[in-house]
């Protein structure tokens, strides 16, 4: 489990990389409340963008992004409004929900960004 859980940091930590890259501030990793977890918020200008990263090591059973169902999709919504509850200071115009999908590990990883995928 716990290689598992590395793969999964290593992917979100080549989000996160991805996001500063483009002009992103991230502003919170691995929020959590008891219903769930939201891996990325970053902000550029007045959009937030709640970022659900899904790593694979491999594409053998197609993108990663495949994993973000209807679900999970409402499952991000109600954390996002939580999330948004906590932060009562931070004023945004826009909030999308991004998917990450992160394929292969280090520099030879394969980063697809589906920006306002749901």
């Amino acid at each position: 489990m716990r290689a598992h859980l590395a793969l999964g940091r290593d992917g979100e930590d080549l989000a996160a990389a991805w996001y500063r890259a483009h002009g992103f501030t991230v502003v919170d990793r691995n929020w959590r409340t008891t219903f769930g977890e939201i891996d990325l918020v970053a902000r550029r200008g007045s959009t937030l963008v709640v970022s659900e990263v899904k790593t694979r090591r491999r594409g053998d059973y197609g993108s990663p992004a495949l994993a973000v169902g209807p679900a999970k999709q409402r499952r991000l919504r109600r954390l996002a409004a939580a999330w948004l509850r906590e932060h009562p200071h931070r004023r945004f115009y826009d909030v999308r929900f991004d998917v990450v999908a992160v394929t292969g590990l280090g520099s030879d990883a394969t980063i697809d960004v589906y920006p306002a995928a749901f």
